[in-house]
């Protein structure tokens, strides 16, 4: 398939549903490999053994999360937020929907930030100046383009040609460089951090889960359920444990700063040809993440105003993250991270209890015949953010920080992201259980669906 129209909310015919576990796969692979999570661990403060096994403990939890977002998403066949309506309600779907909107294109600015700067490295070893403005400027532009593609044009004119070369060359270039320059043997053994546990696993589960609100927009395009589970899960599982594993290498041998991501760039354009091309095969691999939070941002927007072109929108999105990246400079994000957790893990919490009593099956009529507003899901959601937030005990958040500071907490960690996700699910499925309005589920039909 050459040509994949610009799909808008319907659910997706079975002709456009053409990747399968391979392509799917390679998607997720590609996405899961930044740059700007390899210094993640620097927040960590954990020893190698312990920062190690907090990475295998949330890469399992977070990406077994995904990928049931994933198959959800293959299942009902439509957008991340318009599956949202099927829990909350058309119009309770709108506050998850802005927020995500929010949160791509924080993302697609990170994104265009750490290419740009790639760029503007490689351009200086090879021709002596960096004009970081104007690669900003060439990134967004790509980005867009690529968006525009669509996830099934982006999979096989991008990912199988050219990102899938990138991502195996810039893995095994970094693995060589982050271990030829560490002491493993000192960094298992060194004392003196103060770092907890829970927290650096509810980082991993927090990065991991803030793609559960894209992930639809992309499994929706997937011919079965299993393709999209299994492609999603271990497709975004091994670059997890990659970055977090070698990351946590990287910055205890090294001592970067978590704060200027950039700085890794820095460090690894020091070297000669080969870090050159590496700093190009990591320019290519990080362009398909500013693709996926272009095109979510504006498949997201129409869940709020389904009549504006899907080109429209994407245009719009690609030219606000661009804006956005000559505006700022890059800032600590792990709060960025935790606080996307404090959101979407319990949302997430909220959609799997519904869809299981919806009989693990969404048809058409659960997600645009319901109720404008489903207040028992809605209240399982907020309680669910108090709660990840209140384990959590945020620092920064002014007058709600301190107030929540007041709260007792357990007095052993248990972390934030199983127990707001439990307690979600839970408020939902009792909610459910006792008659939250809904649109009864009747006979699958195949809608008429027209391109958006």
């Amino acid at each position: 398939m050459t040509n994949t129209p610009q799909w808008g909310i319907e659910p997706v015919p079975d002709r456009l549903r053409v990747l399968g576990l391979v392509d799917t796969t390679l998607l997720w692979t590609n996405l899961g490999i930044s740059l700007l999570v390899l210094v993640l661990p620097a927040y960590f403060d954990l020893p190698l053994r312990d920062a190690l096994a907090a990475t295998l403990v949330g890469g399992l939890i977070g990406n077994l999360m995904l990928a049931v977002a994933a198959l959800i998403g293959a299942d009902a066949r439509v957008p991340a937020m318009v599956l949202q309506r099927a829990p909350l309600g058309r119009r309770g779907s709108y506050l998850p929907t802005a927020l995500n909107i929010l949160q791509c294109l924080g993302w697609a600015i990170f994104e265009l930030i750490v290419i740009a700067t790639a760029a503007g490295l490689l351009c200086d070893k090879l021709f002596g100046f960096k004009a970081v403005w104007v690669w900003k400027l060439v990134f967004g532009v790509v980005a867009g383009v690529l968006a525009l593609l669509g996830p099934v044009g982006f999979v096989r004119r991008f990912v199988r040609k050219f990102a899938i070369w990138a991502v195996l060359a810039s893995v095994v270039y970094l693995a060589w460089w982050i271990v030829d320059g560490a002491n493993l043997g000192r960094s298992w053994a060194e004392g003196g951090h103060k770092g907890s546990f829970w927290l650096a696993v509810d980082t991993v589960i927090a990065v991991t889960v803030s793609w559960a609100p894209l992930v639809a927009d992309y499994t929706r395009f997937s011919r079965d359920r299993r393709s999209a589970f299994y492609g999603v899960g271990i497709g975004y599982l091994l670059p997890t444990l990659f970055q977090f594993g070698f990351g946590s290498i990287l910055v205890l041998s090294r001592g970067l700063d978590p704060s200027r991501p950039e700085l890794l760039l820095i460090a690894i354009a020091g070297g000669g040809l080969a870090a050159a091309l590496a700093l190009l095969a990591l320019t290519v691999d990080e362009t398909d993440e500013a693709f996926a939070n272009v095109y979510s941002s504006a498949v997201s927007t129409q869940n709020l105003f389904p009549q504006v072109p899907q080109r429209v929108l994407i245009v719009g999105a690609s030219a606000l993250a661009t804006v956005g990246a000559l505006a700022i400079d890059m800032r600590s994000y792990q709060r960025f991270l935790l606080l996307l957790g404090a959101v979407f893990v319990p949302l997430l919490g909220v959609l799997v209890a519904d869809w299981l009593l919806a009989g693990a099956h969404y048809t058409r009529q659960h997600i645009f015949d319901g109720p404008a507003v489903r207040p028992g899901p809605i209240v399982a959601w907020v309680t669910g953010f108090f709660v990840y937030e209140w384990l959590y005990q945020p620092t920064d958040l002014g007058f709600w920080s301190r107030w929540i500071g007041h709260l007792p907490t357990p007095s052993y960690q248990i972390g934030a992201s199983v127990p707001s996700f439990a307690v979600a699910f839970g408020l939902t499925a009792l909610a459910v259980t006792l008659g939250s309005p809904r649109a009864a589920a009747r006979p699958r039909r195949e809608p008429r669906t027209r391109p958006g």
